[in-house]
């Protein structure tokens, strides 16, 4: 029986050494459909999951992971890719799908307001955001938001650096969804980021703009030397804090 979220949770581990057991290419591929569907900033999905199979790449990914125990065991790999480069091509998919969503006839004002506000949102505010040139443009922006930000709130995060920690912190949301889905169904997960990204960007043919996020092991673990500890964190009263 699938596990509950909050089981889901518990159970996963960071799993080092998986057994020989095969694990269904078809319930990882969900895993990665939840992942998906995961929050994402400004809905622009700026991510790909790369599932990997095939004995001969599963061989040479693990030697790009150098060989560690979560990568040369596992029955399959998940890459989890940020793909901050494919920004105007993903704002044209929202665009097109609020023109799908908003095409009835007689549409209501306020409705008409909202799908003109989020046009104009991927349009204007957006392109204003991700635009750059070799990283000029965005410090010039820096520059003008701080200003602004001396007189009222505004949005900071303008340079090629805060954009790309934009497009890595969303697909690490989509990287968690995967792997508790991964668990609910009692597979085992490993995020691993000790790899040769080059390299790996290599075997999986991806553009210069394709920036690896992680790289996750998948399979089922051996219960004598999977997990390598019990668990441990820091006290909860250390990181809660209550804001009244």
């Amino acid at each position: 029986m699938e596990k509950t979220v909050t089981e889901a949770i518990a159970y996963r581990r960071s799993t080092r050494v998986y057994t020989d057991e095969l694990i269904d290419t078809e319930k990882v591929k969900q895993c990665l459909y939840n992942a998906s569907l995961a929050p994402t900033s400004s809905n622009l999905q700026l991510w790909e999951f790369y599932h990997i199979t095939n004995t001969d790449k599963l061989k040479a990914m693990s030697e790009a992971c150098f060989n560690q125990n979560a990568a040369k065991t596992a029955q399959q790999l998940v890459v989890i890719v940020a793909r901050k480069d494919l920004w105007k091509q993903r704002a044209k998919a929202n665009i097109n799908f609020l023109n799908r969503a908003f095409d009835k006839p007689n549409l209501e004002p306020h409705l008409l307001k909202r799908k003109k506000q989020a046009t104009d949102y991927y349009k204007k505010l957006i392109p204003t955001i991700y635009t750059d040139f070799l990283g000029i443009l965005g410090y010039l922006k820096f520059s003008v938001f701080q200003l602004m930000g001396l007189f009222k709130p505004i949005y900071r995060q303008t340079r090629q650096s805060d954009m790309r920690i934009v497009a890595h912190k969303s697909a690490g949301l989509a990287a968690q969804n995967f792997m508790i889905s991964m668990a609910a169904i009692g597979y085992d997960t490993c995020p691993m980021e000790g790899s040769d990204t080059l390299r790996v960007k290599r075997i999986l043919g991806l553009p210069r703009g394709a920036e690896i996020n992680m790289v996750i092991g998948c399979g089922i673990r051996d219960e004598k030397k999977g997990i390598y500890g019990p668990r441990f964190r820091v006290p909860f009263e250390e990181v809660y804090r209550a804001v009244n």
